[in-house]
């Protein structure tokens, strides 16, 4: 192997201060991220600016995407976008008989350079993925069809935030107990006995990351960079309609080890032929010792019960809902609901579904309001947010496959249709599928969803443009409502509208009791579907939509095991 071009001084000096910020942010929960939300913020000190970065992603278009590794059988593509143009990038497929022994080869060394070297190696490589935001931007918004401002931010600086978060949470955690100790235990006259004692912090093997389409970076960043973090080799499997934007992520991984050093075969990807299904195959493995997973219920189902020699993370689908009770600001919080129903055409894991409206109305500062006039109301402040075709496109972007416009599609049977959806054309890419939220009427009468989820539509996800105004008979019945779903669906989010302390408590009892992160009362620039990173938790891990929470200590501890070897003193 060619001696490090990065040696540790090198990266020391890079990037130690941003590890102790990002350790001392999530010590405080206070704001702080190093990577700019703005576009014009790149462009300089070796960052791609926005024509070099739109350059760079055509440059990759209709070729292969060469990645030098092992076992390599043949090359497999077909990502078209949401937006419409197929990429016609083709990326290699691995033999996992020959990959994955491959990988596990780096691990000694690897192990070996300690929590801090892995940890400021974690950082060379999101930095380089920084300079590439641009770049990176276009990869996102053309696999997952997220308009491109949202693909700049949610798959740019929010993503490697939360990468970085994933590496302060690993390094905190394998630094807890000390590299070594002298140990001695007193004997009365005798001699003491003493010890020399060293404790390794080794990782579990080689870790399995599933990607989804919808946030390939936000989602995938997390898992990856937890796991490598903490000693282990990580394969990346991409969503099939998803590849291009971890694709580059696995390249700028192994070339940052490699300069560093270590065997670029400590990241690898994992890209499947049409109709395979190499998920499934791989994540039974015995050299897969963790899977990161986000996606379908019955497949994270799948992967808890089948995948017994891994240490499994999944985040699910859920219902995640809005009680509301009554507000003292009434527009702010109709706009803030608008723009979390419209935001990438309802295509987060956090978007709310169940608006629990009680069918007496509730009290708002501008006067009661009956249930009818809220649905009204709410429905009128997303056409206006979606009235203008340019702003519907920069907030909506596309769908993202066909089963999002489906559901969409059938969601006016299920009930009286308050907003219908509408086809919004896009001015760059007629192709491209964009339409705007439909919301749904339906009565939440105990004695309906009492009846069985077989016959309630808002009793299971409908993941997309779709959201329920569902009528309850009282406020007390909709926090009962929203323990059930929360209980035996998932919520990844919940949120409150109330003026009254004791109803205030009373949500928030259930969400503690649930374990379900709760937004109260939010009427100005945050919304309940957006968390921050060192900051806000995304998912508990405490209920039926996640097993982890991204990112806390949980989700790193068990990535690796702490080594005690004993000596004679």
């Amino acid at each position: 192997m060619a001696a490090a071009q990065l040696t540790t001084d090198h990266l020391t000096e890079r990037h130690r201060a941003t590890l102790d910020q990002a350790l001392e942010a999530i010590r405080t929960r206070a704001y702080w991220s190093p990577h700019p939300e703005h576009p014009k913020a790149y462009g300089e000190d070796g960052s791609l600016s926005a024509a070099d970065g739109l350059a760079a992603h055509r440059a990759v278009l209709g070729g292969r995407f060469e990645l030098e590794q092992p076992g390599t059988d043949g090359w497999v593509g077909g990502e078209v976008s949401p937006y419409g143009p197929e990429l016609g990038v083709e990326y290699p497929h691995a033999d996992p008989d020959v990959l994955l022994p491959a990988m596990r080869a780096g691990l000694g060394a690897w192990r070996d350079a300690g929590p801090e070297t892995r940890a400021l190696v974690c950082l060379e490589i999101l930095a380089r993925i920084s300079g590439r935001t641009h770049e990176f931007a276009h990869a996102v918004m053309h696999t997952s069809g997220q308009a491109f401002m949202m693909a700049f931010q949610a798959g740019g600086p929010h993503a490697q935030d939360r990468g970085l978060e994933a590496v302060a949470y690993a390094y905190a955690e394998q630094v807890r107990v000390p590299g070594s100790a002298d140990w001695s235990k007193p004997q009365g006259k005798r001699d003491p006995l003493a010890l020399r004692k060293t404790f390794t912090p080794v990782g579990r093997g080689v870790a399995l990351l599933i990607g989804c389409n919808t946030f390939p970076t936000w989602n995938g960043y997390p898992g990856l960079f937890a796991s490598l973090a903490t000693g282990n080799a990580v394969l990346v499997k991409p969503h099939p309609r998803a590849v291009l934007p971890l694709a580059l992520t696995v390249r700028a991984a192994r070339e940052v080890l490699t300069e560093a050093g270590f065997d670029p075969n400590l990241v690898a990807l994992a890209a499947e032929r049409p109709g395979e299904g190499i998920a499934k195959t791989l994540a039974v493995r015995p050299e897969i010792r963790i899977i990161d997973y986000t996606g379908s219920t019955a497949f994270g189902d799948w992967l808890e019960a089948n995948a017994r020699q891994a240490q499994v993370y999944t985040e699910k689908a859920g219902v995640n809902t809005v009680v509301i009770d009554s507000t003292d600001d009434y527009r702010g919080m109709l706009g803030n609901l608008a723009f979390s129903l419209s935001l990438y055409s309802g295509q987060m894991c956090t978007t709310p579904q169940n608006l629990l409206i009680p069918r007496d109305g509730v009290d708002t500062d501008a006067g009661p309001r009956s249930y009818d006039e809220v649905v009204a109301d709410l429905a009128t402040a997303v056409g206006k947010l979606l009235g203008d075709d340019d702003r519907a496109n920069a907030l909506l972007g596309a769908l993202v496959n066909p089963d999002v416009r489906g559901r969409l599609e059938a969601a006016g049977g299920l009930g009286e249709v308050a907003l219908a959806s509408r086809e919004v054309a896009h001015p760059d890419f007629p192709d491209a599928a964009v339409r705007t939220p439909v919301i749904v009427k339906l009565d939440g009468a105990r004695k309906v969803w009492e009846s069985g989820e077989d016959e309630v539509p808002f009793l299971s996800e409908c993941f997309g443009p779709v959201s329920f105004a569902v009528a309850v008979d009282s406020t007390a019945d909709a926090l009962d409502l929203l323990r059930r779903t929360v209980r035996e669906k998932g919520a990844m989010t919940v949120g409150a509208y109330t003026t009254s302390a004791e109803t205030e408590r009373a949500v928030e009892e259930v969400c503690l009791e649930e374990s379900a992160q709760l937004s109260l009362n939010l009427t100005g620039g945050v919304y309940v579907n957006q968390t921050a990173a060192f900051s806000d938790f995304h998912g508990s891990g405490g209920n039926p939509a996640a097993n982890a929470a991204l990112c806390d200590g949980a989700f790193v501890a068990n990535r690796f095991r702490m080594v005690e070897v004993r000596r004679q003193a």
